[in-house]
């Protein structure tokens, strides 16, 4: 395979100083690989849904610590252009080379005259959210892949409020970094430069202060909290740093740790994928959960802002997925605060366009406000501050993504599994007193609402340069060939966020969509079923979300039985239209 000119002159440049002699070595023996160097080399690692992602290794589209310092260098630009105080929050997962790449970032900024907070031991994501807050920085980065497979690594910039960074910042962000074209341009200090405070552990105490008011029942909690038993997991990620620690301050003291698993370690040695929408992750916890006859099982991904539930009901363990947690949450935190006269007014649930639906149903039986944003718990944050902003906002109730991330409180603004493992610790107790599981509200919950039932299917590519393009490829034929009928049910109607219409097919009309461009296509069927695809923000993938609701069933069984034949019907049938 011949190495097109352009990504050779690239390749090549890395081969001489400031390039290490390793990174050197490393990319002759790419040269031996054509088609590792055109994907290595390709293209600039950019910035997605959640700042910048991906493979670790050399080459201008892999994580390494020169991408590292031209990222930081670009922010850097950017903040100075901003005329901010210069003050910026640094953490890091238990990923490979996680704090390597922090302590480079730290060293950029302190050549460019910004103060570091450099938290040199490792925490959760949403740790780092509240610290940027907390801190009262302008901004904060997170070096964390979350949840993505152990080769991958990534780099997330917040904002002053503690939100993921969003428009016009990410695109200003964006901007600065294409400029930094070449090593000399990037400014670099050392790790003893005094403008760098290296903060070990002693934001623990705050962010357990800040998320204490959002216990609802502490008294009874602290009380009875010995009576339920948890077992946890961090999938050799952050959350062993401070989630045992949160629940014990609300009151749950009977906490078993799987303990190969509570080992940070980058390589996941004992989980296929470290994430905890895979069923497979939870094989160690279920068996520690049985041993132990735990009533509930946490997992908590690498970085602790996902959160994996299973709940032993009737002495079996049932997994529960993010849709379903989401459920859980959001109908106790409605029931209970309206029934403890506590619920805040203009209460507010928000969740993405590709969650479940049941949440709305949830809000509207309780009077809250209800509102969706596009995929991405940034959009989330985005709300809770412009709500903040403006004397007619919304009160922050809940947040929700499928993809197992919730958030109550603005003590941070991105999903948080610490305060989540506390809250849902105190609902499973709750149930326990009276003699239910949280298995047991879920099935009160579609008994309320009808039987809501959600698929997600992805579809995978070749990382690099040509599973980009056939990805590309696949979204612009679903566009210029639009389906018209899924496994014979009607499409009512074709939401484009990439042009934010709504095309009503009978009759046919036109409305304008309110969220931002994004791209994303959704299909709404005439059985109100709904089919969702969109490429993911972090991986070589495209996601499709599948939805259907029953509102009468004869069994939980039956209906279940019924809504997952019809969605695989409609997968069935939609990857038929596409081959």
């Amino acid at each position: 395979m011949a190495i097109p000119a352009d990504i050779q002159k690239r390749a090549e440049a890395w081969l001489n100083s400031p390039f290490d002699p390793d990174t050197q070595n490393q990319v002759r023996l790419l040269m031996q690989k054509p088609q590792e160097l055109i994907d290595a080399f390709f293209c600039d690692l950019s910035f997605g849904t959640g700042g910048m992602r991906g493979l670790m290794g050399v080459g201008t589209n892999r994580l390494n610590i020169y991408t590292i310092q031209r990222a930081t260098q670009g922010l850097a630009n950017y903040l100075n252009q901003q005329k901010k105080t210069g003050k910026v929050v640094i953490g890091f997962d238990s990923r490979h080379h996680s704090k390597e790449f922090a302590e480079e970032a730290a060293k950029v900024l302190a050549a460019n005259q910004i103060q570091v907070f450099l938290i040199n031991e490792l925490r959760p994501t949403p740790y780092i959210s509240f610290a940027c807050r907390f801190m009262q920085a302008d901004t904060a980065i997170m070096i964390t892949a979350s949840h993505n497979p152990a080769q991958y690594n990534g780099y997330k910039v917040y904002w002053s409020d503690g939100g993921q960074v969003v428009s016009p910042h990410d695109i200003g962000i964006m901007q600065e970094v294409e400029k930094i074209t070449q090593p000399s341009q990037i400014h670099l200090s050392n790790l003893s430069n005094p403008i760098i405070q290296q903060i070990g552990n002693s934001l623990d105490q705050p962010y357990l202060q800040a998320i204490a008011p959002l216990q609802i029942f502490p008294e009874q909690d602290h009380q009875t909290g010995k009576d339920l038993k948890i077992t946890y997991t961090s999938l050799h990620g952050t959350g062993s740093t401070i989630v045992p620690q949160a629940l014990t301050q609300w009151g749950f003291d009977q906490i078993y740790l799987v303990k190969q698993q509570c080992q940070p370690d980058g390589s996941f040695p004992t989980v296929a994928f470290p994430n905890p929408e895979y069923k497979e992750t939870f094989t160690m916890g279920l068996k520690y959960m049985l041993d132990t006859k735990s009533d509930l099982l946490i997992a908590t991904d690498p970085d602790a802002d996902r959160i994996g539930i299973a709940v032993l009901h009737h002495n079996k363990p049932i997994l529960l997925d993010g849709n379903q947690v989401a459920a859980i949450c959001a109908d106790y935190l409605s029931e209970v605060l309206s029934l403890e006269h506590k619920m805040p007014a203009r209460a507010a649930i928000v969740t993405t366009i590709v969650s479940t639906q049941l949440l709305k149903s949830i809000a509207k039986r309780y009077n809250i406000a209800y509102r969706e944003v596009l995929t991405g718990f940034k959009y989330i944050g985005e709300l809770i501050h412009t709500w903040e902003q403006s004397q007619e906002g919304y009160h922050f109730l809940f947040g929700a993504e499928e993809s197992y991330g919730y958030l109550i409180g603005t003590h941070a603004r991105d999903k948080d599994a610490i305060v989540m493992s506390c809250l849902i610790a105190e609902i499973a107790l709750y149930a326990k007193r009276q003699n239910q599981t949280l298995q047991d509200r879920l099935e009160k919950i579609y008994q309320t609402y009808g039987l809501f039932q959600e698929k997600q299917f992805s579809m995978g590519f070749t990382p690099g340069k040509e599973g980009m393009e056939k990805m590309e490829k696949m979204m612009q034929h679903l566009r210029q060939n639009p389906l018209k009928a899924i496994a014979g049910i009607d499409v009512l109607y074709i939401e484009d966020y990439q042009k934010r219409i709504r095309f009503i097919l009978e009759p046919k009309k036109e409305q304008s969509l309110e969220l931002p461009y994004s791209n994303v296509l959704v299909f709404g069927l005439k059985d109100q079923s709904r089919l969702i695809i969109r490429p993911s923000g972090t991986e070589p993938k495209i996601k499709i979300y599948l939805s259907t609701h029953l509102d009468s069933y004869s069994s939980l069984e039956q209906g279940i039985d019924r809504c997952q034949t019809h969605l695989n019907a409609l997968l069935a049938s939609f990857k038929q239209c596409i081959v």
